[in-house]
């Protein structure tokens, strides 16, 4: 069965917990595990900093978050309408960070590439950046299509 919601928030850092805690509930449905659960949480955390950290650097701004259940699998979309990333590239590799003289490791979107099943970002410098990410669950409850497969 599908299920979708929408979540939309200023981006301040008070609402990190919020966001991360809400879409852990919403995919409580699907049955997930606790590491599964704490993986889900992590890069939720990991994007919505991004968000705050980078695309609205000095200001706030809103940070949209739609969720998609779908059979064995959570399909998440993270947008800011923030400044953009300028070389995506670039800013997936390890340790790499434009704010080098904050207290910043640069390992963000490694953490949600890790923590989730698919993962790639779209931004245009000046428009915003999107962030999806997928992770799937192995139910086994006759519901995983894996499972019936084998």
């Amino acid at each position: 069965m599908k299920n979708h919601m929408k979540l939309e928030f200023l981006s301040v850092s008070e609402n990190e917990p919020f966001a991360r805690n809400t879409i852990a509930a919403f995919c409580l449905s699907l049955n997930p595990t606790l590491d599964e659960l704490s993986d889900i949480k992590t890069a939720v955390s990991e994007a919505v900093t991004n968000c705050i950290v980078h695309a609205y650097k000095g200001g706030t701004g809103t940070v949209t978050i739609e969720c998609e259940t779908d059979g064995n699998a959570l399909h998440i979309q993270i947008t800011d309408n923030g400044k953009g990333i300028e070389d995506v590239p670039r800013a997936l590799e390890p340790f790499y960070t434009t704010l080098s003289d904050e207290e910043r490791s640069g390992m963000g979107f490694t953490i949600m590439q890790t923590f989730m099943n698919d993962f790639r970002v779209q931004s245009k410098k000046g428009t915003g950046t999107t962030v999806f990410m997928s992770k799937y669950f192995n139910r086994n409850d006759g519901t995983d299509e894996l499972a019936d497969a084998e």
